[in-house]
């Protein structure tokens, strides 16, 4: 019965967060053409009383001025006042900060020091987990999702040593906990790749040797 709760609760979650980002778009869109439909209608006259023309236009008009903010915000000027913006205001909503991450990092062009994913040693087994920061005194502080919602899971500082960087795509590990474990083969050859070569560095083991245990 337990599994089967906490197979409906992961798959209404996953739903949530794929559903409600796109409604919530297409709402916006909508109520951006309503109020831009005042604008365009000279020129829908001009057009077949047929074609729906003022809300072709009214699409047409936002997706240019979109496309215009997008170029905008390529220019030094515009990354500089996009910055200003974000930060004294975006940032200041409850998880801005948390979502521009993960479109950066799904994009591929967040900070690689951000959601680092790696393989995390919790009691005796390896489960995979993304990097978040660094603690002054050496430590990390680590995401562990729950599968198969990457976004949901719980937060650990453990140290350095138990917290196995990977140098795979940020997409990769996303893609692996969202397919209930499919392909973990490929993130553990990564994390012993990633022992052998700076074992290898430091003098500590041979090459073609094999790797040492996991602490128990």
């Amino acid at each position: 019965m337990k599994p089967a709760r906490s197979f409906v609760v992961s798959a209404l979650i996953s739903g949530l967060i794929t559903v409600v980002p796109v409604y919530l778009a297409v709402l916006l869109l909508l109520k951006a053409m309503k109020s831009v439909l005042g604008l365009v209608s000279p020129f829908a006259r001009l057009l077949p009383d047929w074609l729906p023309a003022a809300n072709i236009l009214a699409l047409l008009l936002l997706l240019i001025v979109c496309f215009l903010v997008g170029v905008a915000v390529r220019t030094a000027a515009g990354r500089a006042a996009r910055k200003r913006l974000e930060e004294s205001l975006f940032s200041r909503l409850p998880g801005f900060s948390l979502l521009r991450s993960l479109t950066q990092q799904l994009t591929g062009r967040g900070d690689e020091k951000v959601w680092k994913p790696a393989l995390v040693e919790i009691e005796d087994a390896l489960v995979p987990g993304f990097i978040i920061e660094e603690l002054e005194d050496g430590r990390l502080t680590v995401f562990v999702p729950s599968v198969p919602t990457p976004l949901a899971g719980a937060v650990y500082i453990l140290d350095r040593e138990r917290v196995h960087a990977l140098d795979i795509p940020f997409t990769q590990a996303v893609s692996t906990i969202s397919r209930w474990g499919a392909g973990s083969s490929e993130l553990v050859a990564a994390m012993q790749g990633g022992q052998r070569s700076r074992d290898v560095e430091r003098g500590e083991l041979v090459a073609g040797a094999p790797l040492p245990p996991l602490r128990s």
